[in-house]
């Protein structure tokens, strides 16, 4: 949940701005006073005279009493939730309170929102009393993910005879971070995996776990029972056995963002499958227990909240997910023209478990993706087929003829990937599993997906 600020009142407006906020109405009230007024002097008729500065005077003292009301009203926003999935509804609350001794009159308000969350809502208020209170709620709703700005919040002011109106706006704006869809994939063990905790795991010194022959100094809280006597006699001190814990299995979520691998636009795009995709990916792995790094081809790497370049998954899971979405709530197209510097980034150590999501690949960028496999555990790649995703209707393509994906597929299997076809339609937990079920022969995926 996030709350928005509050004002103690709204901004003050000079009397030029006032004189600016008469309505239709107001100013063709003070139109007809003058021309009644230039009436009684051309026909001498001084009751028409009385009339006219009647008619001229009663707009210009509303935008008097207007200017110098004073209304202390405070205004506050809630949005619940302040972090929605793509296609997802949040709403947004909206308080004010009159802290002054006056009531006010009638109140319009109008939320600022940008264009693709919908129309600015707006909201008639009767007279509030002093002291009182009132809250609306209006919903938001946007398919594409991204970061949105809401508010300030807009107060109109108007006077009983509807003559002047005045805007006066607050400062306090809030963002609503609109995520990507996250998918639940099947519980299955990738080939070659070693899962998060258990089997095939790493193992690193520590105070809990197995027995090593390699002692250590005696520490304040050591379990006596772990007292090493053989190496307490040769240094002359207590001296006890290490012991070592299962270290996380980690994982790399590479996400090809360059914009000619990805053709097309909108939230049926196919950078939009791989944003969702690697998004789907990191959460399912977190909940897992890996330990999560993201990476782009830029070589750009989001950084955990430690800063070690990667995400833990576990008991912080949650957390940690919540940051990887906010990441990929904004990641945006690159002009990048090939993987290099991921691949420079990878080639850095052992990786683990390697997840690409790959747009289109010529021959030279499918080598480079080759070389990545070499410094992981298992690699498994979904390479989006373009020409599938930019066919119109009737099988017509609007692309310029790219290498067959059979083919970049065929490089990324000789080099030891899990490759896997991505069409519209696919949905990442059907290849996820289909990925875990993949044979050993590099032609044929289990399925019957090739």
């Amino acid at each position: 949940m996030s709350d928005g600020g509050s004002e103690g009142a709204p901004e003050r407006d000079g009397l030029r701005a006032a004189l600016a906020g008469l309505t239709t109405r107001g100013r063709s009230f003070l139109a007809a006073g003058v021309a009644a007024a230039v009436c009684s002097y051309l026909l001498g008729q001084a009751d028409l005279l009385r009339v006219g500065l009647l008619l001229a005077a009663l707009p210009l003292v509303c935008v008097l009493v207007l200017h110098r009301t004073r209304y202390r009203v405070a205004g506050s926003r809630t949005l619940a939730p302040a972090r929605v999935p793509a296609a997802t509804e949040s709403r947004v609350r909206l308080r004010m309170e009159n802290v002054s001794r006056l009531p006010t009159g009638v109140l319009m308000l109008q939320d600022r929102v940008p264009y693709v969350l919908g129309p600015r809502p707006r909201f008639i208020l009767d007279r509030v009393e002093a002291g009182g209170r009132r809250e609306v709620s209006y919903r938001v709703r946007s398919d594409l993910r991204g970061r949105y700005p809401l508010g300030p919040l807009q107060l109109r002011l108007s006077d009983p005879f509807g003559m002047c109106e005045l805007t006066r706006s607050f400062s306090a704006s809030d963002t609503l971070t609109v995520v990507p869809r996250v998918e639940p994939l099947p519980a299955v063990q990738q080939v070659g995996e070693a899962a998060g905790y258990g089997d095939g795991r790493q193992h690193s010194p520590a105070l809990a776990g197995e027995d090593d022959v390699i002692p250590r100094g005696y520490r304040h809280g050591d379990d006596l029972r772990r007292v090493h006597w053989r190496s307490t006699a040769r240094h002359g001190e207590l001296m006890v056995r290490r012991e070592e814990q299962p270290q996380k299995a980690r994982c790399t979520v590479l996400l090809d963002t360059r914009e000619a691998a990805h053709p097309g636009s909108g939230p049926d795009s196919a950078f939009e499958w791989a944003v969702a995709g690697a998004a789907s990916t990191a959460v399912h792995l977190l909940e897992r227990g890996f330990s999560v790094r993201l990476l782009t081809d830029t070589g750009s790497s989001v950084p955990g909240p430690d800063g070690a370049g990667s995400f833990a998954g576990g008991t912080g899971s949650a957390d940690a997910a919540g940051l990887l979405l906010d990441t990929l709530a904004v990641v945006e197209r690159s002009e990048e023209h090939g993987l290099s510097a991921a691949y420079d980034v990878l080639r850095g150590g052992n990786e683990g478990l390697l997840v690409a999501f790959f747009g289109d690949l010529d021959e030279e960028q499918a080598v480079v993706a080759g070389r990545m496999r070499q410094r992981s555990g298992a690699a498994v790649a979904f390479v989006l087929d373009g020409d599938a995703w930019t066919r119109g209707p009737g099988g017509i393509r609007f692309s310029d003829g790219q290498v067959p994906v059979a083919e970049r597929l065929q490089l990324l299997r000789k080099a030891g990937w899990t490759a896997l076809p991505v069409t519209p339609g696919d949905t990442l937990p059907a290849l996820w599993r289909a990925a875990a079920e993949r044979t050993d022969t590099p032609e044929t995926v289990a399925g019957g997906r090739s």
